[in-house]
């Protein structure tokens, strides 16, 4: 398992080490060609002046011309060099990423701003979204459409059927082994802009048309007396008849004038939008290259694109957006528009290709987040090879989970330790005893994160998966909710409460609970009865998972419930410390060690504190 992984680390270490030293000499070859630049420029000038000043002026004039192809070659390739770097310099960036999510070093992984709502079932228990979570490490993502179906992926609740998960799995599976043509996806955009593509703001283009009252009677008056006022002037200026120009202008630029309030909410719509559109055809692009189509899982989503040819079609858009955004050069603009009607013209060509990508576009959009967060999922499984590929139970087999050297995906390897898991048939409960810091709440988080990637189409961390469909609901990250004046207790009253009517559903599929330190909001005896009736419920209803309690008192339910089995987590007492292994063994757990911490803590503690 390790040497998979270290032969992955090998190769992208390799990789950034020999693109350093490729960066390095580049840059040291480009402040030589600054240096040459700056030189060309120096001696053409003291060349020229010199070859003036003694009166050779023809020689002069093609010295001057030679410096000026000289520099100008020397700049060309000196540009072509920087961006060639800039390149280099991302995907270094980009290998360093990787190579930080490989050892789950947050430092190193860039920063996600996505969210889930704070009812979410089981979001904030797993650590799906946030500073240290899932979708942070999984986020490689071009898009914000990539982002956001990624996910939905994660904390999806509603079943996928079989051929719908398995479709889904294979395009993952597909693009694992394709870390260069994921690499090029991802430095194509990010060397047209950092920011992730927002098909939001495409969509809103298109999502209604863009009026303007009388477009086409003002084009033709417009260029009809722009066309004229070219003629009339050239007549003038070559002296050929009186100065009728001023009078055609003067009509040209009342129609401007009237087309300008019009044209307002057109520019509005499209500012800075050729970026976005430019991001978005360089993407969609590389997906149209037969290299890319040579798989089938991957030919069955990229196919539909084929007959619309999108990354032409965005092309065109974005030329006309760069087109209109000419208005934000207002100098510029007003010089351009003496002579031709510039925004009438674009905003009649926007409105043609807007009617043609109206119904197409939102299908292309799909079609590229749903590649963009395969891709992630991709790329997660080739940084860790070892990870197991989930085979999901087929109809009729026992519901439930059954896993090997399972582990937490957000702790590093070198500290990460596996378990084995059996949790098959409704209704069965592990109930996890153990000591404070043990491992319960994470063997908690490590079962549920799991089986988000699985459901997901991703790998698990694991050495072999086996799952049906589950819905999640979790107790685990409990606290006050003081904006509506709820209690600690009482907020987890009402997800446990949410948790059984979740059950009750039978619509739906069965439900995986993980709960953590039930009823600890209240007091020792309420607490170990509340307990006894909710966990009596929980192997009565439609649902199977895990309740970890420090109530030694519940591991004799098991006595009386054939559906609920005891396991714990142990640890070793030593003179000055504890140590913990982290191994989930069968059977009630016979010790505690809160008085022991606090004995060594320097906390009063009784003088006996045998069992402790």
């Amino acid at each position: 398992m390790d040497q998979k992984r270290d032969k992955r680390e090998r190769m992208i270490t390799r990789g950034i080490e020999r693109g350093t030293r490729i960066f390095q000499q580049g840059r040291r070859i480009s402040l030589v060609m600054s240096r040459v630049r700056m030189g060309l420029v120096l001696v053409g000038i003291l060349v020229c002046v010199v070859l003036y000043k003694l009166g050779w002026f023809v020689t002069g004039n093609w010295a001057l011309l030679g410096f000026l192809l000289c520099f100008l070659g020397v700049a060309h390739v000196h540009h072509r060099l920087k961006s060639r770097l800039r390149r280099l310099e991302l995907w270094i960036e980009m290998q360093e990423s990787n190579l930080a999510r490989l050892h789950v070093a947050w430092n190193g992984i860039p920063e996600t701003t996505m969210s889930l709502p704070s009812d979410h079932p089981y979001g904030a228990d797993l650590d799906l979204v946030g500073q240290h979570s899932l979708f942070r490490l999984l986020d490689t993502t071009v898009s914000r459409e990539g982002q956001a179906l990624l996910v939905s992926w994660l904390a999806h609740q509603h079943p996928l059927s079989c051929d719908q998960w398995k479709s889904r799995q294979k395009l993952v599976q597909a693009l694992a082994p394709l870390p260069g043509l994921r690499n090029r996806i991802q430095l194509v955009a990010k060397c047209v802009s950092a920011k992730p593509i927002n098909a939001d703001r495409l969509g809103s283009l298109l999502e209604a048309p863009l009026p303007v009252a009388r477009l086409g009677p003002l084009l033709l008056a417009a260029s009809g007396l722009a066309g004229l006022n070219i003629v009339l002037f050239g007549f003038w200026f070559v002296g050929g008849g009186p100065g009728y120009w001023i009078v055609s202008f003067l009509a040209y630029a009342l129609v401007m004038l009237l087309a300008g309030g019009r044209l307002s909410h057109v520019f509005e719509r499209t500012l800075d939008l050729h970026l976005e559109l430019d991001k978005f055809a360089a993407v969609i692009g590389l997906f149209e290259k037969r290299s890319f189509r040579r798989l089938p899982a991957i030919q069955a989503v990229i196919d539909p694109w084929q007959a619309g040819q999108p990354s032409a079609a965005i092309k065109q858009l974005a030329r006309i957006c760069s087109g209109l955004s000419l208005k934000a050069h207002p100098l510029l603009h007003i010089a351009v528009h003496v002579v031709v009607p510039w925004d009438l013209v674009w905003t009649w060509f926007l409105q043609r290709v807007c009617r043609r990508l109206r119904p197409v576009l939102p299908d292309w959009i799909e079609r590229l987040s749903t590649i963009d967060a395969a891709m992630a999922l991709a790329t997660f499984a080739y940084l860790n090879p070892s990870y197991a590929w989930p085979r999901r139970k087929p109809e009729g087999a026992d519901i439930g989970i059954s896993g090997t050297a399972i582990g937490h995906p957000l702790i590093a390897h070198q500290q990460r330790i596996n378990n084995d898991l059996t949790l098959e048939g409704l209704g069965r409960v592990l109930l996890v005893t153990g000591s404070n810091m043990s491992g319960k709440s994470t063997f908690l988080r490590t079962v549920g994160i799991n089986v988000c990637l699985a459901q997901a189409g991703g790998p698990v961390c694991a050495d072999s998966w086996d799952w049906s469909w589950l819905r999640i609901q979790t107790c685990i990250r409990v606290g006050d909710v003081l904006e509506e004046g709820l209690s600690y207790f009482y907020v987890e009253v009402k997800r446990l409460k949410t948790l059984l009517v979740a059950m009750g559903d039978h619509r739906e599929p069965p439900v995986l609970f993980l709960i953590d330190e039930i009823f600890k909001g209240t007091n020792n005896r309420e607490r170990l009865l509340g307990s006894e009736a909710f966990i009596r419920e929980l192997t009565a209803g439609r649902g199977l998972g895990l309740v970890t309690t420090h109530d030694l008192e519940l591991a004799k339910l098991e006595q009386e419930l054939p559906g609920l089995a005891n396991v714990h987590f142990q640890e070793t007492v030593g003179d000055k410390e504890l140590t913990f292994d982290y191994r989930l063994r069968p059977g009630p757990c016979s010790t505690t060690n809160a008085l022991r911490i606090m004995a060594m803590e320097g906390l009063p503690v009784p003088e006996t504190t045998s069992g402790s």
